[in-house]
């Protein structure tokens, strides 16, 4: 029987030869992701399971604290040290504040997610890890302490939609545009519990980054997980952050498709999507005339260093506009050191920028950038719920550093092009 990627992985995971859409499996999982804000709930759940007393593997369990740390305040301290103290009594593997990073930009960093592992994470964007070809989803705290207890997730197989862009890129256009675009097309809920395979001449031109960034968002169309097909760019990255072994998993050319959907590159423009869904997308050329007060150019979505010398290379040498608040976050440690290395840094501070330790903050609305009644934010981040970011009449508008850059720039949203 042919089968897609995600279909051979998850086979190869439950012990099966094949494994069909709707079957119902029991997957081993290469590796337990959770942040102390999912970890917390883990740890009362894991304590409640008869005979648990230690993890099944501890070295295949991480734990990132990244969602309100620096700790923003006592109780946000008091998670962080009950989680932090949790993990090291079990040995896992456990970045804290100053080693860290976004959680899902630092385990591709640190070479910890592989192509044909099975990821499971407390935090539903878990699902960025299909950008090097593993099966990763994100799932509740009740099941990330099963699966410490087990090394076992209980899983659905999704059908798979194959998404195929066709072309070259237009200027200024990125991976995040392409997201921003399909999941327009798709809707937010367009593919629930489905897996998004992402191919096409398009995808193969595309940075691991972008890439990356790409299947961060399949969950904003419903996807269960996006995944991308494993080349040469991804080996030389993932042998470039580790020598652990890894396998790869293509999909037969003979698979089944739930649906194929065609995107044609001369179709998309830089994007934004508009208040208050990911899925309310228009070319940033129909913005209109919209003052905004804040831009944050970062997060697990959009916080890779290409992404900073994108919004650097912009910014080099201008001034925000003075109405504007602009806040750069760099995913990890590596990435803020690689960033002051090559000047980047600098660049953003003689642009009036503020630069933050990597950290979730704003993309929550936990700190380090909470909207006030009525401001409005461009943002590299990947939802823009009502009150995401702050207050509930406060208003985000999803974009690419590049979209984001320029607008900071011009104090309303604005095309890279016109800067």
């Amino acid at each position: 029987m042919a089968m897609t990627m995600t279909e051979k992985i998850l086979a190869a995971h439950a012990g099966l030869p094949q494994v069909r859409p709707g079957q119902i499996v029991n997957a081993k999982v290469d590796l337990v992701l959770a942040n102390e804000l999912s970890a917390i709930v883990a740890i009362e759940e894991f304590g409640k399971i008869r005979g648990a007393e230690k993890v099944f593997d501890p070295h295949k369990i991480v734990i990132v604290p990244d969602h309100f740390t620096p700790n923003k305040d006592i109780q946000s301290a008091q998670v962080a040290k009950k989680v932090r103290e949790f993990a090291l009594t079990q040995q896992m593997l456990y970045y804290e504040v100053g080693r860290m990073g976004i959680e899902h930009v630092l385990l591709p960093e640190q070479g910890l997610v592989r192509p044909g592992m099975l990821v499971i994470g407390g935090d539903s964007h878990t699902c960025t890890y299909g950008g090097i070809g593993a099966f990763a989803t994100g799932v509740g705290s009740t099941d990330v302490a099963v699966a410490w207890a087990l090394g076992e997730v209980w899983l659905k197989v999704p059908s798979t939609i194959r998404l195929e862009f066709l072309g070259k890129k237009q200027p200024w256009v990125s991976g995040k545009d392409m997201i921003l675009y399909a999941v327009g097309r798709l809707g937010v809920d367009g593919a629930i519990y489905s897996a998004l395979e992402f191919t096409g001449e398009a995808i193969a031109d595309l940075s691991v980054a972008e890439r990356l960034t790409m299947a961060n968002m399949a969950i904003e169309a419903g996807a269960k997980n996006g995944i991308f097909v494993v080349d040469a760019k991804t080996e030389s990255y993932v042998q470039g952050a580790t020598d652990r072994p890894y396998t790869v998993y293509q999909s037969d050319p003979e698979a089944e498709y739930a649906q194929t959907i065609v995107f044609d590159m001369e179709d998309i423009d830089p994007q934004v999507a508009f208040p208050h869904l990911p899925s309310n997308t228009k070319p940033v050329s129909q913005a209109g005339d919209l003052a905004i007060d804040q831009v944050v150019i970062g997060s697990c979505t959009n916080g890779r260093i290409e992404d900073l010398r994108i919004a650097a290379g912009l910014l080099k040498g201008k001034k925000i506009h003075p109405r504007v608040r602009c806040i750069v976050i760099p995913g990890t440690q590596k990435i803020y050191l690689q960033a002051l290395k090559e000047g980047l840094l600098e660049t953003f501070v003689q642009a009036d920028c503020v630069v933050s330790t990597p950290t979730c903050g704003p993309c929550l609305g936990g700190h380090m950038g909470v909207l006030a009644e009525g401001e409005r934010c461009v943002s590299t981040t990947n939802r823009n719920f009502v009150g995401r970011m702050g207050h509930v009449t406060s208003e985000i508008y999803l974009a690419s550093p590049a979209v984001a850059s320029a607008s900071a720039l011009a104090g309303r949203i604005t095309e890279p092009g016109k800067i």
